[in-house]
């Protein structure tokens, strides 16, 4: 591994903005002092920064040269609504509210990225630094694009990066294609007819109506969509009633929907509304059926990937970088952005948690987990692989 010697000379300087993040963790589209602590950074070393967008958004330009060919890098920036476990000194100060998924060593990543171009400017061309807000349901980059960052901020291909544990420390995993699933949420109503329990032959019961839905919602993965399809329905909520000796008038079910293809997507969505239906008017019932889709799929453009994955075996070895890396069912926002652009999402290793010091919690250093911790060894791997993606894409002709 051939880090850049001037980003491991700062690596103190970033952990501590880092762990300042950590210890201020702010939810979607709040994160005002977090959006401070980018600006503040950036204009500090003579980088354009242009605030505002998606509510708490901010986008660094540095330019160089005569090229108008430009890049983009993007980092998240918001927390998580969970209580944190861990006790050493850069815990959250915040109760309810927790940096358990990474965001604030991705902002800075590629804040050590941002120090080091904006000093060199070994290329010719524009980076557009993004941070994002937003990215844990919110949709924060969804709604930068919809204030015009890439109209204000022309990108030939965007580029982000996720931590994920258990992989090595420093080690980077991506694939052409899906990377990561759809986000969707629905919500089925079953309306019956109260009655006693012990009399239930006089009502229509909504909540043996509604387990019969669950269970025929998974025979639309087992027999609707081909075998070759990714996708899961996952009811994870089931409400009704009030009392042990009474069938109440209406039960509801919630949970989520994953797919890497739109068109799966389409017709798990149609078939639900037409399963339910038709179960509950079998039973007498009746059914209001909600489907909201938060996120797409992420889905990775082949070139881009191809240019992300060299760069990165160029950094950390080839052994140490999978380009072929089995898509997960989470979920990202930066899809929205893949959808405008060409690009590459990627996950770098974060490790198996052993980097975490004494006063952690007890449970894995697993994401949106209270005893989560960011690695800060892998901040120098971050920043230099960003640097080197960005100088590469833009190298002079």
């Amino acid at each position: 591994m051939t880090l850049i010697p001037e980003i491991l000379q700062a690596q103190p300087e970033i952990r501590s903005i880092r762990r300042d993040i950590h210890a201020h963790p702010e939810l979607c589209f709040k994160e005002e002092r977090t959006s401070d602590v980018v600006a503040q950074n950036l204009a500090a070393w003579g980088i354009e920064v242009h605030r505002g967008l998606g509510t708490t958004g901010l986008v660094g330009v540095i330019r160089n040269g005569s090229s108008k060919r430009s890049i983009g890098l993007r980092a998240d920036m918001d927390a998580l609504p969970l209580q944190e476990a861990n006790t050493f000194g850069h815990r959250s100060q915040h109760d309810g509210r927790m940096h358990a998924c990474g965001h604030d060593g991705h902002t800075a990543m590629l804040l050590g990225a941002a120090r080091y171009l904006a000093e060199h400017r070994n290329f010719d061309g524009t980076i557009n630094l993004i941070f994002q807000p937003a990215e844990e349901g919110g949709g924060g980059a969804r709604e930068m694009i919809k204030d015009g960052l890439f109209e204000r901020f022309p990108c030939d291909a965007v580029f982000g990066m996720h931590n994920w544990p258990g992989m090595p420390a420093g080690s980077f995993g991506t694939t052409a294609g899906p990377l990561m699933a759809s986000s969707n949420e629905f919500r089925i109503v079953v309306r019956g007819k109260g009655a006693h329990a012990a009399l239930p032959h006089n009502g229509n019961d909504p909540v043996f109506t509604g387990a019969q839905i669950v269970s025929a919602l998974q025979g639309i993965i087992t027999r609707n969509k081909r075998p070759i399809d990714a996708a899961v329905i996952s009811v994870t909520q089931f409400h009704g009633g009030d009392a042990t000796n009474i069938v109440p008038d209406q039960v509801w079910i919630g949970g989520t929907v994953r797919t890497f293809t739109l068109p799966v997507l389409d017709l798990i969505e149609r078939r639900m509304e037409e399963v339910s239906k038709a179960v509950a008017s079998a039973f007498d019932c009746t059914v209001e059926f909600e489907f909201h889709r938060n996120y797409p799929p992420t889905v990775n453009s082949a070139t881009e990937t191809a240019f992300a994955v060299e760069v990165a075996s160029e950094l950390v070895g080839a052994g140490n970088v999978d380009g072929n890396i089995e898509p997960t069912m989470g979920a990202e926002d930066f899809s929205f952005m893949l959808l405008e652009k060409p690009g590459c999402y990627l996950f770098i290793g974060n490790g198996e948690g052993v980097h975490r010091e004494a006063g952690h919690g007890l449970g894995p250093c697993m994401l949106h987990n209270p005893s989560y911790d960011f690695n800060d060894e892998i901040l120098p791997v971050g920043s230099t692989f960003f640097v080197k993606l960005a100088e590469k894409w833009l190298a002079p002709a």
